[in-house]
C-alpha cells in the first residue's frame, strides 16, 4: 500500500495533468487518440470534451462520419457523406474561420480550435486518388496549412473503434494504422465500463480469473455483457472509466486510471474538476487504503505497552555492559580483549588450550 504521501503527490499531478488534456491547455496533446467499444462508447468522454471546450471558448469542429444528429456545442458540423477526403479537408480548414471554403483558416490567427472525428475507421478504409490514405500527412492537414498552425493552436481528437477490425496492410513492411496511429498519438485514453472493472477487481482480489464480456465471452449471440441498469443506478456506478497514455515533450510516459462522472451529476457550467482518480472511488477502493498510518506516531500500535517510564529509563542507562570492560586494556593490543570466568559446569580441555 502506498503511503498517504505518495498518493497524495500522484493525485495532485495526475490530476492536473487530466485536466490540461482535457481542458486543451498549452496544447497537452495535439492529437489524442480516443478508443471505445460497444461495451463502452467514447459518446460521455467527447461530450465532456465540448462542455470544455465551450467554457474555454474554443472552437469546435466536428466531422461527422456515423454520427447523425448535429451534438450540442459544436459549432461546425460537417456531413462526409459522398465526400472525398480532400474536400472534408478543405471543409475543415474552411470551419476555423466561419468562411467560404476557398478562404485559408490562417486569417483567423489566435484562436483555439479542437476538430474531432467520430471514427478514425472511415478515413483508413477509403481511397485517396485510388490509394489509401497516408494517416500522417492527412491527419496533419486537418489542422490546417503550416503557417496556420504557427499561429493556432489546435487539437484533433480521433475515435477508433476497437471492436471492428483494421483492413490489412497492402504492404507487409508498413506498419498497421492502429500501430501507427499509437505513435502518432500524444495521448490514448481508452473508455472502460465501471461495472466491468468492478467485477475484473472483485475476482483479482479473490485470486479468481477476471471475467470478459461482449464479444470477448465468445459466445453465440452475445455482442455487449448483460448490465443491470437499475442496480448499477442504485449502487452509484454510473460514469467512465479513463484509462490514460500520456506521452511528455520529454518522452516519458505517464499511465494513469480515471472516473469521469455522468454528466446529469454536475451542471454544464460547472467549472471545477470533476474528473478524480479511480482508486479514490469509494467501490473500487479497499478499506485498508484508507486507514493510513499517522506520521505523529513513530511506535506500532499494540496491546502491550512498549514505552518506558523515567524511573526505567535511567536504570538501563546506569547498567554497565560487559564488553565495556574489555575495552579498557592498559597497553597497546589489549584493547578489545575477551574477559570470561570460567564456571564450574565448564569443561576444561587441557590440551586444546595448549594448542
Amino acid at each position: 500500500m502506498a503511503s498517504s504521501t505518495n498518493l497524495a503527490h500522484r493525485r495532485t499531478h495526475n490530476l492536473l495533468l487530466i485536466s490540461k488534456l482535457l481542458n486543451l491547455r498549452d496544447s497537452a496533446s495535439p492529437l489524442t487518440l480516443v478508443i471505445d467499444s460497444l461495451e463502452q462508447p467514447a459518446s460521455p468522454l467527447i461530450a465532456e470534451y465540448i462542455r470544455r471546450a465551450k467554457l474555454s471558448k474554443v472552437l469546435v469542429t466536428y466531422v461527422s462520419f456515423e454520427t447523425l444528429t448535429r451534438p450540442h456545442g459544436v459549432d461546425t458540423f460537417i456531413s462526409t457523406r459522398r465526400k472525398s477526403l480532400a474536400e472534408i479537408a478543405k471543409e475543415v480548414n474552411a470551419s476555423y474561420s466561419g468562411l467560404a471554403p476557398s478562404v485559408a483558416a490562417s486569417n483567423a490567427p489566435g484562436r483555439r480550435t479542437l476538430v474531432i472525428i467520430d471514427s478514425i475507421h472511415a478515413i483508413i478504409s477509403r481511397k485517396r486518388d485510388g490509394n489509401a490514405a497516408n494517416l500522417a500527412p492527412y491527419l496533419s492537414s486537418l489542422l490546417g496549412p503550416p503557417s496556420a498552425q504557427m499561429h493556432t493552436s489546435s487539437s484533433l481528437i480521433a475515435v477508433c473503434h476497437q471492436d471492428i477490425p483494421m483492413p490489412p496492410n497492402s504492404n507487409p513492411y508498413t506498419p498497421s494504422p492502429m500501430s501507427l496511429l499509437s505513435y502518432l498519438a500524444t495521448s490514448i485514453l481508452t473508455v472502460h465500463s465501471l461495472d466491468h472493472i468492478l467485477a475484473r477487481k472483485a475476482a483479482s482480489d479473490r485470486s479468481l480469473m477476471p471475467p470478459v464480456f461482449g464479444l470477448d465471452e465468445e459466445l453465440d449471440g452475445v455482442v455487449i455483457g448483460r448490465i443491470d441498469d437499475a442496480n448499477r443506478k442504485s449502487r452509484g456506478n454510473e460514469g467512465v472509466v479513463l484509462e490514460m497514455e500520456h506521452r511528455r515533450k520529454s518522452g516519458r510516459g505517464v499511465v494513469e486510471w480515471y472516473f469521469l462522472p455522468p454528466a446529469a451529476s454536475y451542471s454544464p457550467q460547472h467549472v471545477k474538476e470533476v474528473v478524480t482518480l479511480l482508486d479514490d472511488h469509494p467501490l473500487y477502493r479497499h478499506r485498508e487504503d484508507e486507514e493510513y498510518v499517522s506520521q505523529e506516531s513513530t511506535e506500532p500500535e499494540s496491546t502491550f505497552e512498549l514505552g518506558l517510564t523515567e524511573r526505567q529509563r535511567r536504570e538501563r542507562e546506569g547498567v554497565v555492559l560487559p564488553y565495556f570492560d574489555a575495552q579498557k586494556g592498559g597497553g597497546p593490543g589489549e584493547g578489545g580483549r575477551i574477559l570470561y570466568d570460567m564456571g564450574e559446569e565448564d569443561d576444561f580441555d587441557e590440551e586444546e588450550d595448549e594448542i
